[in-house]
């Protein structure tokens, strides 16, 4: 079931890219995979338990069963958060609302996606003596302050605290298993942008952050567009998902040259 999980999931990939990213590291979680087969045993429904959060790919099909494992693990096992499409949230979510827990809170995305070099314009933003490079040993602190001002503004759910040990751990993640790119101005990093799931032929970038005195002069936009010409060299796509809310965000990563491929949401328990 393993080998038709995977081919379920590569051919939905650029739409599920961060589930397909915990499907491939489910062992190392001990993480639960539930499957939803018609009468010829083909799946038409997946649901990955990842930690504490919960990633649906059901193929936009509204009549998908409650899995049998939920009764067993809701009370028990804490969910943070569903994380999908949409329409797959939406189906999930009236599920677990059966089992008597309710959503605190949505968020709603563009996911979006590139698969081409970005643009002459966009790769020669910026202004001059900006400079974009791999993180050094002695960025670590101005690149936490950067992560803490991103997780607040842009992952911390409204009704949660921030937590800056948690931070200082995620960004050591970060920094020792994703890919990083820094933007430096005047000697000091100002700007960062890394990448946070690979699934089997894409990446997904998150924490585009910029400080907020140098915002405005195209330094997000270049920043972005050279790391994922970078990403593309490797030979693949790119994927994101960005805040509806978030309009200038929105502008340059369509600036750069993604395109918007349906919705996405991130619903808190």
């Amino acid at each position: 079931m393993q080998g038709a999980a995977e081919a379920f999931l590569r051919a939905r990939e650029r739409f599920c890219v961060a589930a397909s990213a915990r499907f491939l590291g489910i062992k190392e979680s001990r993480g639960h995979i539930w499957y939803l087969n018609n009468d010829e045993g083909e799946i038409i429904a997946l649901l990955l338990h990842y930690r504490r959060s919960l990633f649906p790919v059901f193929d936009k099909n509204p009549n998908v069963p409650c899995p049998r494992f939920l009764n067993r693990f809701l009370g028990k096992i804490s969910i943070h958060s569903i994380q999908g499409l949409e329409t797959d949230n939406t189906i999930l979510e009236k599920l677990i609302e059966t089992q008597g827990s309710f959503v605190s809170e949505r968020i709603d995305y563009d996911l979006m996606s590139i698969d081409d070099k970005p643009g002459p314009e966009a790769l020669g933003a910026g202004p001059p003596g900006l400079i974009l490079r791999p993180p050094a040993a002695g960025d670590e602190e101005q690149l936490f302050a950067l992560q803490s001002a991103y997780e607040q503004e842009e992952v911390v759910p409204k009704n949660s605290v921030f937590n800056p040990q948690a931070c200082r751990l995620n960004l050591k993640h970060i920094l020792t298993r994703e890919q990083v790119l820094v933007a430096e101005m005047d000697g000091q990093v100002v700007g960062k942008v890394n990448t946070s799931a690979a699934s089997f032929t894409r990446h997904q970038i998150g924490g585009v952050y910029v400080h907020k005195d140098y915002r405005g002069r195209g330094i997000a936009l270049k920043m972005t567009a050279v790391f994922v010409r970078n990403l593309l060299a490797q030979g693949r796509g790119v994927t994101l998902f960005v805040k509806k809310r978030n309009t200038a965000a929105r502008r340059v990563y369509l600036k750069a040259g993604f395109s918007a491929l349906d919705n996405y949401r991130i619903s808190y328990y």
